[in-house]
């Protein structure tokens, strides 16, 4: 089982309109809502790809318990901790081939609240094959806690590792088998512009391996064995909210299997291009997944 980790999980909403333009009314064209946050998306993908998985996680209120029944609805085995604030919502807005996203900061999480999540996490992560614990955190719980999940893995299992700033400064030091930055989050916590060095510095850190994502410019693993490089066949347009959360899930699935590295590289650049191609968040089309694949080519370094 792989455990996905969303401490700010969110009520997602996607809207569809022609163009989008400041300062003007829009008809949304089509509106879809489901549960998300980084770590559900991954859930949703890693589901799909026939992995058993589980959300843990926060959710509170009326649009907690729209977060409940949409995973309900969808399959997918969750473990959450209620809270006594209201979860967040996100608005995506997708237009002309790529989105504009709307996220609330979320829900202001007790000392009680936590507590109780953790002995939560510690039971379930003693059953896990491995911990995924992504995104942003929610108002009131400090940065380091990251970290103090990782401390209670203890390397026992594979752990990923995907947020920014001072959440991702601290967590590199509980040891994450991997983390999942991207070039701009890697310049903002390390100050180095070369995305390779960057990552190295995060290996310093305590990192076993890091896979910097560059949008179009592809993926970037490095690891103490080596580094490998690997690009998506074409520029793809569409949604690419949930492709950073698709390279996670490929990601956890791949070490999980204990794949090689430029085998993760391969599917993760797949995966998370077909990711784009879907209209949702956590979502991915299959056949563009199955033609991509043999097409990625891997370069060493």
């Amino acid at each position: 089982m792989i455990l996905t980790v969303t401490l700010n999980a969110a009520l997602d909403v996607t809207y569809g309109v022609d163009d989008l333009r400041p300062h003007t009314t829009h008809r949304v064209r089509t509106v879809r809502t489901r549960a998300g946050g980084k770590g559900v998306n991954v859930s949703r993908v890693l589901n799909a790809l026939g992995h058993d998985t589980v959300v843990t996680g926060f959710v509170g209120g009326a649009t907690g318990q729209a977060i409940r029944a949409e995973l309900a609805e969808a399959g997918l085995a969750a473990e959450l901790t209620e809270i006594q604030a209201e979860s967040r919502r996100t608005v995506a807005v997708v237009s002309a081939g790529d989105a504009t996203l709307f996220s609330e900061p979320g829900p202001a999480v007790t000392e009680a609240e936590w507590a109780t999540f953790l002995a939560r996490f510690t039971a379930l992560a003693g059953q896990a094959d491995l911990v995924v614990l992504s995104g942003s955190l929610p108002p009131g719980l400090p940065a380091g806690v990251y970290r103090e999940l990782l401390d209670i893995v203890a390397g026992r299992v594979p752990t990923v590792l995907d947020a920014d700033g001072e959440a991702l400064r601290q967590g590199v030091a509980g040891n994450p088998t991997a983390v999942k930055p991207n070039a701009a989050e890697l310049r903002a916590v390390t100050g180095v512009a070369d995305p390779a060095a960057a990552a190295r510095k995060l290996i310093d850190g305590g990192a076993s391996a890091v896979l910097a994502s560059g949008g179009p410019a592809g993926l970037l693993a490095i690891t103490a064995a080596g580094s490998w490089r690997a690009r998506p066949p074409r520029r793809l347009a569409g949604n690419p909210t949930g492709a950073g959360d698709a390279c996670v899930a490929a990601l956890a699935a791949g070490l999980a299997q204990e794949h090689s590295w430029p085998q993760i590289l391969r599917e993760a650049v797949a995966l998370s291009a077909a990711a784009v191609l879907h209209p949702l968040a956590g979502s991915f089309d299959l056949a563009a997944y199955q033609g991509f694949l043999p097409t990625i080519m891997v370069e060493i370094g």
